[in-house]
This record gives structure tokens, sequence and C-alpha cells, in this order.
């Protein structure tokens, strides 16, 4: 019974030495990475479309895009088509042909003087 013991004792702490080195974590440099601000719904941002608008909707109320980006996906009704349209300062993405949602540009760092 001690020997069972032992060795399952054994068992556990070797396989604990040898799992431990392979957990790590990564460091995410959200300075390096703020390029974008999401906006989700146009009550955080009334000027922007808001989730579920129809693309017509959407260039009705907002004009025509600066830029229509090609569009993603679309492979198999799993992955449904990513449109993306480009507006001065934020891009609108689409499912299909409703908002998913927006990303609004950042300004860009003010010059060093």
């Amino acid at each position: 019974m001690f020997v069972k013991l032992v060795l399952a004792t054994a068992t556990s702490l070797a396989a604990a030495v040898l799992i431990a080195p392979a957990a790590h974590a990564d460091t995410l440099d959200t300075k390096a990475t703020k390029r974008h601000h999401h906006r989700g719904t146009s009550s955080e941002g009334a000027n922007l479309p808001a989730r579920g608008m129809t693309m017509a909707q959407v260039e009705q109320r907002f004009g025509a895009p600066a830029e229509k980006l090609a569009p993603a996906g679309g492979d198999t009704a799993r992955h449904p088509t990513i449109n993306r349209w480009r507006y001065n300062g934020y891009t609108v993405y689409f499912e299909r042909n409703r908002v998913l949602h927006n990303v609004v540009d950042e300004a860009p760092p003010a010059p060093k003087s």
C-alpha cells in the first residue's frame, strides 16, 4: 500500500514538473494595439450606423462609402460574407448585408515639438 502511494505521488510530481515549463503567458502591449476604437451601437456615437441596419439604409443615411473593400468569407453557410465599407474616420463591417459593427480610426499621433 505504501509503495502504491509513493509511486502515485512520484508520478504526479513528475507530471507536474514536466507540464509546468510548458505553461506560459503572453503580454499584450495595449499601447501598440490601440489603433482603432470599436463601437458596437449607435448609442455610443449617434453619427455611426447602428447594428442591424441594412447596406441600403447605411448608404441612404450616411452616403456612399469612400471605399468598398473586397468581401471576405462566404465560402460556406457557416462562413457568411463579411463586407467592409470605409468612410472618413471609420469602417463599417457587414455580415451579409447587415451592420455587424463599426471601427473608428484613431487620430494620428500629434507631432513631437
